[in-house]
């Protein structure tokens, strides 16, 4: 056996005869088998018993074998101390943590790892099922967990790598046998230690897919326990959220909610067509929100085959793809979006010269928005007076782009500003710390965005300098603790739809769903934040744009299909439902793109984490009756919040529902000759005047050029510096 090897083998093959459990019985035994004792043997000193030598004695030779023996009270052997039942779960990870840290190459754990998968008990064939596995994990590992009558968790694990094989054994070793308050208190930041530095990447580095492996395993491990926990107890696991699974065969959804997305991935032909030929015959393009109502991206999704010049985005490319369309020849641009989308079309069509390009909006209302009203209030110019009064720094504003160009243009005024998107605010922020000495920044309006990164950054200093460079080149944990003081944020602005992804939602994601790949958009209150995070730092998860989100889905699915075995793919979706038609398009095209005779079967789960009862419904008639309301029906539009529930959260924007597919039609068929019908639909320009005199549409639109040139160069515009450091004037 290796020096200093620990028998994981013997440990876990002897509790699985112990079990009773048929399942977990690979050796027979006659008669009845007490918890054995694991006991370490030194090569001068076969009397030493313990789990493993904490501190090897120097210049002799050591080998810990675990070796089972009979408990004590049953074989007589009342010498030995150590035994599997009487060692803490704590004490066996702190035993194993220890074991890594002495072996300081990598390769040596690497060798550690196979010598463990090479005692690890085999699973047997009909335990490796699809149920069985552990998500996440770039091999294929498969898991059974089983409570016993001692109310102590038994754990077989399997995989087809034999490093992830090793990974297993060691959890097994630690695991099995515990009580589930003792598998549950085990987090995933404990097994920081036991990673397996150095590979597939430079010095100082980690194997991300490896040190995931330990990760992912363990929160399977969790999931399993708590709900066999539950079963035991007789209490319900609870309703799971509502989802939609995407496969080569079709689209799945389980849950009322669920069926009303789904009812228009499918559009109807004749609404296609129909909007095709108008937008053919009068050349207009359209911008259109990831958030719309699931009917109109439905439609637009299926009609951007047969017509180039649609596009559905996140709203910093909207204005960008206006301006394609228009070098193409639209003649007008139809915006489905909240008002400052629209505003920001306009204003950027015409820096870009297309004054002549008519843009419209999807509603003769005001479409709002809860942050970009924020921003607009009273309470937003007091928050920025303090950085305007302030004299001794320099200060720099940084608004998120999701704020009406009047806003943008009266802070520019008051404070310097930069627009920000929820992808690019980190990067804005650091790189302006960078090239500004003793900068203040202040952030809006979204108060859970400006939470996030403040406690990203406080995360960040606890990493390396190496890590923190990775982020941001010109940073190192002296220069993000020194920042963090000089970063402000406005505290009374929130998006209505993260708003309500919450302390209920996140407990149940943590219930239900740990070990499932978890979406958020950086404006998600703080806990489901750090939810995401610590998903993103096994591999699991994603925070940033929507179009970040979109990505992240198609690389992991990308990955499934590149493995070609069978997989089911689960994400929970922390963000606006609308995001699902785009979602669903992506799979279906990359499932579509592998030959049926060859692929695996590989299915995607999107998970909406609200309650399955958070749909619009209406009374089929208008008497009031009681009976009235056993015909309700699913209406997946504006009335009544579509989404919105006390069970669960908020998942669609009420204001991006006010984009409708017949708005759309009736703009299409006004346009271009009864303009007069249309003039509540059209996105006017500023003609006001701000303080200082200059048109809103010019000054609002300098903090949008500000990010074009930093997206561009990486740097802050030469002209920004200046404006912060008052040598512009």
């Amino acid at each position: 056996m290796d020096s200093a090897a620990l028998s994981v083998g013997a440990v876990s093959s002897s509790f699985f005869c112990n079990s009773r459990n048929p399942k977990f019985s690979y050796v027979s035994n006659p008669k009845p088998v007490s918890s054995p004792i694991v006991r370490c043997i030194h090569s001068e000193n076969p009397h030493l018993n313990s789990w493993y030598s904490l501190k090897p004695i120097s210049g002799t030779a050591f080998s810990c074998s675990a070796v089972a023996s009979h408990h004590p009270n049953t074989s007589g052997s009342g010498n030995l101390t150590a035994s599997a039942a009487a060692t803490s779960t704590r004490a066996k990870l702190q035993l194993l943590i220890q074991e890594f840290q002495s072996l300081t190459e990598p390769l040596d754990r690497v060798k550690r790892l196979l010598r463990y998968a090479e005692l690890l008990s085999p699973l047997g064939g009909s335990l490796k099922s699809n149920d069985s596995r552990v998500p996440g994990c770039t091999a294929q590992v498969w898991l059974h967990v089983e409570l016993d009558g001692d109310n102590k968790l038994r754990f077989l694990a399997d995989s087809d790598s034999e490093i992830t094989k090793g990974f297993c054994a060691c959890l097994v070793w630690v695991l099995d046998g515990a009580t589930p308050e003792e598998v549950l208190a085990v987090k995933t930041e404990d097994l920081a230690a036991l990673s397996v530095v150095g590979l597939n990447r430079k010095a100082g580095g980690y194997s991300s897919s490896r040190a995931n492996t330990w990760h992912n395993v363990l929160m399977s491990m969790q999931k399993r326990t708590k709900a066999l926990v539950a079963e035991r107890e007789g209490r319900p696991r609870g309703e799971p959220f509502p989802s939609l699974i995407v496969s080569a065969e079709g689209i799945q959804a389980k849950g009322s909610y669920a069926e009303a997305q789904a009812r228009f991935l499918l559009p109807d032909e004749v609404k296609i067509g129909e909007l095709v030929n108008f937008l053919e015959e009068k050349k207009i393009g359209v911008v259109a929100h990831f958030y719309m109502d699931p009917e109109v991206q439905g439609v637009l999704t299926a009609a951007q085959k047969l017509w180039p010049h649609i596009h559905i985005s996140d709203s910093l490319v909207m204005a960008d793809s206006a301006v394609k369309m228009a070098k193409a020849g639209c003649k007008f641009i139809t915006v489905l979006g909240v008002d400052f989308m629209s505003e920001n079309v306009r204003a950027i069509l015409d820096q870009a010269g297309f004054p002549e390009v008519g843009v419209y909006r999807m509603s003769d209302e005001r479409i709002g928005c809860s942050l970009a009203d924020a921003a607009a209030s009273p309470a937003y110019m007091d928050y920025l007076a303090a950085a305007a009064a302030s004299v001794s720094s320099p200060s720099l504003h940084v608004v998120y782009i999701n704020t009406s160009l009047e806003t943008k243009a009266f802070t520019h005024e008051v404070v310097p500003t930069i627009t920000c998107t929820s992808s690019n605010v980190v990067q804005t922020i650091l790189q302006a710390f960078a090239e500004i000495p003793d900068l203040n920044v202040w952030y809006g309006p979204d108060t859970y965005m400006g939470a996030n990164i403040m406690e990203l950054f406080r995360q960040m200093t606890a990493m390396s300098d190496e890590e923190i460079a990775e982020i941001h080149p010109k940073h190192n944990s002296n220069s993000i603790k020194s920042l963090i003081p000089r970063l402000h944020y406005f505290q009374d602005g929130t998006c209505i739809v993260h708003h309500l992804f919450g302390h209920d939602v996140v407990g149940k994601i943590n219930e239900m769903y740990c070990d499932a790949f978890l979406t958020a958009h950086f404006e998600v209150p703080g806990e489901m934040f750090s939810l995401a995070m610590e998903a993103k730092r096994r591999g699991m998860g994603v925070v940033g744009s929507t179009q970040n989100i979109l990505d992240f889905i198609k690389e992991r699915v990308q990955e499934a299909l590149d493995r070609n075995v069978d997989d089911h793919l689960q994400f929970v979706l922390g963000t606006e439902s609308g995001m699902v038609t785009s979602i669903v398009a992506a799979v279906r095209k990359l499932l579509g793109s592998v030959k049926s005779h060859d692929r695996a079967k590989v299915s995607v789960e999107i998970v909406f984490p609200v309650s399955s009862e958070s749909i619009t419904t209406t009374p089929s008639s208008s008497s009031g009756e009681a009976g009235d309301f056993l015909k309700l029906s699913v209406i997946p539009g504006v009335a009544s919040g579509e989404g919105c529930s006390l069970h669960g959260g908020c998942a669609s924007c009420p204001y991006m529902k006010m984009n409708s597919l017949g708005s759309l039609l009736k703009v299409c068929r006004s346009l271009p000759h009864d303009k007069e019908n249309l003039s509540a639909y059209e996105a006017g320009r500023f003609s006001l005047q701000t303080p200082n005199g200059k048109l809103i549409a010019d000054v609002g639109c300098e903090p949008i050029l500000h990010m074009r040139h930093f997206q561009a160069t990486k740097r802050l515009p030469e002209k920004l510096i200046q404006q912060i450091l008052r040598t512009d004037s």
